[in-house]
């Protein structure tokens, strides 16, 4: 991995953590979903214009996409409902990638060494470790499924996202149409499981998910165009640094308490990060 693809990555972590915490601001975490999902259309159709055609052959894999994202959206609100952000987001992100990297092992052609593998589960420690509190602090455990469920769906749509966009021929492309076909699919699960009601009417709340939104689209296509230039469990590995940026913000901007063992994980994956780096 160059310098200049681990540095994109590091931002795109930055990116998604924001979204995130976006999200989690809102009195409603499903209609900010919504909302999220809503301007994600038109985002993926502006970009589908300005770039090449994708392969047909990428089809199947983009509707794939948007299927996984529905479920990963779904989880990740109703955990958030739960749960702080430092504590759902480290649970949700923290076990998708040693499911990518036993995968890739096993299916995939990416090579991987050793020293990154390390590094991978370094980096799954220190994020398992963060999301230690829920059981110790007395904090709402019907998180963890929702959580997890999250996790499995993020390593699902990690797979399929980085084979997708290989077969795209158009990486930036691709990204904007599972843009597209995750904004429809998840806004018409939400009207049909919830109603009309689902969708917030204050200004607000559509100012805060229309910027979330962008990041989002932000991280996810500099993730996506990382994917054909290094190893998807690599990518997929430094990518859950985010978790660094989610426990500031939690500690900074939503007055989380910032304990030794979220200091010590911190630490940990930062070791994690290097590992996959040198």
């Amino acid at each position: 991995m160059t310098l200049g693809v681990f540095l994109a990555v590091l931002g795109a972590a930055f990116l998604h953590a924001l979204w995130n915490a976006l999200i989690k601001v809102g009195t409603s975490k499903v209609g900010g979903m919504v909302i999220l999902s809503i301007v994600e259309v038109p985002i993926g159709l502006a970009v589908v214009m300005l770039t090449p055609a994708i392969d047909p052959a990428a089809i199947p894999w983009v509707i794939a996409a948007g299927c996984t994202h529905f479920a990963y959206k779904f989880f990740l609100t109703y955990a958030y409902d739960r749960g702080d952000l430092s504590r759902v987001y480290p649970i949700a992100r923290g076990a998708a990638p040693m499911i990518v990297a036993l995968f890739g092992a096993a299916f995939l052609a990416d090579a991987v060494t050793h020293q990154e593998y390390i590094g991978i589960a370094v980096v799954a420690a220190g994020i398992l470790l963060m999301a230690r509190g829920v059981f110790t602090s007395g904090e709402d455990r019907k998180l963890l499924p929702f959580a997890l469920g999250s996790a499995c769906a993020t390593a699902t749509y990690t797979l399929i996202d980085g084979l997708g966009a290989r077969v795209s021929g158009s990486p930036a492309a691709y990204v904007a149409w599972v843009f597209v076909a995750d904004g429809v699919f998840f806004t018409l699960g939400m009207l049909a499981l919830r109603g009309w009601d689902v969708i917030p009417r204050n200004w607000q709340a559509w100012r805060m998910g229309s910027f979330a939104s962008a990041a989002s689209y932000g991280a996810y296509a500099v993730s996506i165009w990382a994917m054909t230039f290094a190893p998807i469990a690599v990518v997929a590995a430094l990518r859950e640094t985010s978790i660094l940026f989610a426990v500031l913000i939690g500690w900074l901007v939503f007055g989380e308490k910032m304990g030794r063992e979220k200091a010590l994980a911190s630490v940990i994956i930062v070791a994690g990060v290097m590992l996959t780096r040198l």
